[in-house]
């Protein structure tokens, strides 16, 4: 299957609405580069993608590009039909054209591009104290006998190397050495290639439920599971949103987690604090990422009014991760 890349040309401002819109889509991966970034990669090319055409250099002249892939197919056709149309929504929606153009800039992907062109900027990434993230495809290491988390991420998000991701797995670390090693239960909001769900198996054993609105993700996830040995009786996949089915969010809260993970974007994470409300175990953490850090108050606001504390908080390149707990069971990490 050949894929095609699209790249939406918006604002910083645009991150967030443009980023929703994908993910309503069933777009779970995606990159966002700004100017600067985007010449870094023209002058270090340190970026999985290592080709460039005259098409798109265009893209220089905007404040913001986020670029997705999609299967050059007929439902990848419906599927940016769909976005097309949302977009044009958003940009009708605009007061002072503060997301931009909003345009989509299309490059068709060969199959065996897609699949080897990017890895070999995927290299093994230390992160916190004990974890590398390795991609399947690299010759195996003992990296002084830390914990190896081996992903490929075929087309969902995950690898490690983005901020958000990179808090995630830190903060991670730092909740299970307090929850310590006892099978506890944690949930993966929006899993991707689940690395994170992987993590907190392979730091204490834990049992794993993982959720996403995307059905390759959730193919990709459980590769990932199934690559790192994990046993299929310490996890569970599901398909779908606890915001919008309630037989699933129901499925889900027959369970109480110590930990829930939730690497999305901030208009997704505020509706789901009712919902992370019910699930989360009296004595259990939640970590929230994805959020870009202007808009960190505001989702932190939302948290705070459902009766959450903050137990910690951080921001890396532009992201910020946040910790939360109930409000009266607050605990340091």
């Amino acid at each position: 299957m050949d894929w095609i890349e699209a790249a939406v040309k918006t604002t910083t401002e645009g991150i967030e609405p443009v980023s929703g819109i994908l993910i309503m889509n069933g777009v779970s991966g995606y990159t966002v580069k700004d100017k600067n970034d985007f010449k870094e990669f023209l002058k270090e090319k340190k970026i999985y993608w290592d080709y460039i055409e005259d098409s798109l250099m265009s893209l220089l002249e905007s404040d913001t590009v986020i670029t997705f892939y999609i299967p050059n197919d007929n439902s990848g056709s419906e599927q940016l039909d769909s976005i097309k149309a949302d977009l044009e929504r958003l940009k009708k929606e605009a007061q002072r054209n503060e997301y931009g153009e909003l345009s989509v800039v299309l490059k068709s992907i060969a199959e065996e591009d897609w699949a080897n062109n990017w890895k070999k900027y995927f290299k093994p990434l230390t992160i916190g104290e004990k974890l590398v993230i390795q991609p399947t495809w690299e010759p195996e290491n003992s990296y002084n006998e830390k914990i190896i988390v081996k992903i490929d991420p075929s087309s969902s998000f995950g690898t490690g190397s983005h901020a958000t991701t990179k808090l995630c797995l830190e903060y991670i670390e730092k909740i299970d050495r307090i929850i310590g090693i006892g099978n506890y239960q944690m949930l993966d909001v929006g899993c991707g290639s689940g690395i994170l769900g992987i993590a907190a198996n392979k730091l204490s054993g834990a049992f794993i439920t993982a959720i996403d609105i995307d059905e390759n993700s959730i193919r990709v996830a459980a590769e990932n599971f199934d690559i790192n040995s994990i046993d299929k009786n310490k996890y569970t996949l599901y398909l779908g949103s606890i915001t919008e089915s309630e037989e699933l969010f129901c499925e889900i809260a027959k369970k109480k987690y110590k930990l829930i993970a939730a690497n999305i974007v901030a208009d997704v994470l505020k509706e789901m604090a009712p919902c992370f409300k019910k699930l989360l175990d009296k004595d259990g953490y939640a970590v929230i990422s994805g959020i870009i850090s202007e808009r960190a108050d505001e989702v932190e606001d939302c948290y705070l009014k459902e009766g959450f504390s903050v137990v910690d908080k951080k921001n890396s390149d532009g992201w910020t991760a946040i910790v939360l707990s109930h409000a009266d069971k607050k605990r340091p990490v």
